[in-house]
């Protein structure tokens, strides 16, 4: 499968002025809830609100909207893409937390972009979701969508695993390591990234397997293309030996699992705007500041 091509808005497409939105959000996270009251007079005159939901639990696949505004950091996200499931809508994330590579629009950016995002000014980019599934003896145990990556992670007590990586059935290789990362472009900034991981510009359609502290050091991250199935099957898992999607555990793992890893039916739709283009947020998310001789 090609790379997801832009896309115009919905709503502009069946020649409606206003978009249709649904407000997001982690209302514990410090200043979510405030900036929230405060901006939503704002977004009234350019939106209708149909929905908001700071605590991740309303069942967005009934709501039938255009735009998910998504108050908080990348996490916010992340809970936004797993709450709304196989019917994913655009995400225009405002920053209230740190480094923000998904919700990289801040309160002051968001007062100026919005208009333009509500009058179809901004595009529509699919990103590659990824379907995590655990299979123990040919059936499905778990199985859920992620935007990230999918971590097996040993837990207590800390020694190395033995992991082998089978792609479309052929062995791969087997691991020794603390653990193996299989990370979507999205997920390449994240925890793939501090294992060494390249970065991955975040509509290619492929992934990343990153080992983690890999005892071989010929041992590297290697990406291949999305449209293959990856499996994962640690060889003497401990008792608290975890896959983990997104940052949550999905369960521990026996010596007769396999964790299945495969592109998605679904895709993360990210609003981009013209303003913030793919280098300038890794520049400014990763202090990538140029000339240290300058300074």
């Amino acid at each position: 499968m090609t790379s997801r091509l832009t896309t115009c808005p919905s709503w502009i497409l069946e020649g409606r002025p206003r978009p249709r939105v649904v407000l997001l959000g982690s209302g514990e996270r410090p200043r979510v809830l405030s900036e929230a009251e405060n901006l939503r007079p704002f977004i009234e005159q350019h939106a209708d609100i149909l929905l908001t939901d700071f605590l991740f639990r309303a069942d967005l696949t009934s709501v039938d909207a255009d735009l998910a505004i998504v108050f908080g950091g990348d996490g916010s996200i992340l809970r936004a893409a797993k709450q709304m499931g196989a019917k994913q809508i655009p995400v225009l994330g405002v920053n209230l937390g740190r480094l923000g590579f998904l919700a990289n629009v801040s309160p002051d950016e968001f007062l100026h972009c919005l208009p333009g995002v509500c009058a179809g000014r901004c595009t529509v980019l699919d990103h590659l979701m990824l379907q995590c599934s655990v299979v123990r003896h040919g059936q499905t145990l778990v199985g859920q969508l992620g935007l990230n990556e999918v971590a097996i992670l040993g837990g207590p007590p800390y020694s190395m695993l033995s992991i082998e990586l089978y792609v479309d059935s052929d062995l791969v290789t087997t691991y020794s390591c603390d653990g193996l990362i299989i990370s979507t472009p999205v997920g390449s900034t994240a925890h793939s990234l501090s294992a060494g991981g390249p970065i991955l510009r975040k509509n290619l359609q492929a992934f990343v397997i990153s080992p983690i502290s890999p005892h071989t050091l010929t041992m590297r991250p290697v990406v291949d293309t999305a449209d293959r199935v990856y499996e994962m099957v640690v060889n003497q898992p401990h008792d608290t030996t975890t896959v983990v999607l997104d940052g949550v555990p999905l369960c521990r793992l026996t010596v007769a699992d396999r964790v299945r890893v495969q592109r998605a039916e679904a895709t993360f739709k990210m609003i981009e705007i013209p303003e913030r283009d793919y280098y300038r947020t890794l520049r400014e998310k990763l202090g990538w500041s140029g000339d240290v001789r300058s300074h």
